[in-house]
């Protein structure tokens, strides 16, 4: 079996998703961006849980119709709150916490594709939020201060990342005492067939070869220091996750989740 360094998955999701950013919006897909999944952003993002309102208040080009769920539909943000979105995209979700945190709060998002983050500014001069910021980098290394943020939001990105407990170590990090992590994301429910963990080209950018377990996530969150760990798999996001891979029946093997935890 072939040896895959972690700089080369990172390149690998790198490289899709600058395609994913350079493309026009009309004709990106979900989370699993190779799989080609059917619909506009708007008409695939309102299947993983985003309302009407939250679609059409956002500028356009900043939901690429990507990810596995809706954070922000169960992160009771509050006003005056800092926000952290880890890989932010072209910004959908910052900009709807934008609305949430108010004038008095902020929202930074970190990406490592340069082309996301120049599409992210860009959307947030044309919709006008002062209250957002976009910054280049790996989730692996935060470019975040210690104990500056309240609430890590995050988006099917967290599987991506081939070193995920440094990736939970890293936010616990940026978190304030009390902060809060509530991020969607897929969970492995059983064991991806080599033919499906081993193929990084398609698979790694397309949220499905780097999945963890409920257990594995919940034994990385502790050792980070992370306490209230709740994993709550979403057994309905199958209908749409068996589209992902035509023919590879993923929805076998993994499931989207909500996944929150505290930082004491």
């Amino acid at each position: 079996m072939k040896y895959v360094t972690h700089d080369q998955i990172r390149q690998n999701v790198r490289s899709r998703y600058k395609q994913i950013a350079l493309q026009e919006a009309n004709s990106v897909s979900c989370c699993s961006a190779a799989s080609g999944c059917y619909g506009t952003p708007n008409e695939i993002s309102a299947k993983l849980g985003y309302s009407d309102e939250e679609l059409f208040a956002v500028p356009e080009g900043a939901n690429l119709g990507l990810g596995c769920g809706n954070p922000l539909a169960i992160t009771e943000l509050k006003p005056g709150e800092v926000v952290l979105d880890l890989g932010c995209g072209a910004g959908f979700d910052c900009f709807l916490a934008a609305r949430q945190v108010g004038e008095t709060g902020r929202v930074i998002g970190v990406d490592m594709t340069p082309e996301m983050i120049s599409k992210a500014r860009s959307n947030a001069d044309k919709g006008g939020f002062t209250n957002t910021e976009f910054r280049l980098g790996e989730i692996e290394y935060l470019p975040v201060a210690d104990g500056s943020v309240d609430v890590i939001i995050s988006n099917c990105v967290i599987n991506l990342s081939p070193d995920k407990p440094r990736v939970f170590k890293e936010a616990y990090r940026v978190l304030k005492p009390g902060g809060r992590l509530v991020i969607s994301d897929v969970v492995a429910t059983a064991e991806l067939p080599p033919e499906i963990k081993n193929n990084m080209d398609v698979l790694y950018s397309g949220c499905v070869s780097g999945t963890a377990s409920i257990g594995e996530l919940e034994s990385m969150l502790q050792q980070s220091g992370f306490t209230q760990i709740t994993i709550e798999p979403k057994d309905e996001s199958k209908e749409f996750i068996k589209d992902w891979v035509p023919g590879a029946n993923i929805a076998d093997y993994i499931v989207s989740a909500i996944i929150k935890a505290m930082k004491p």
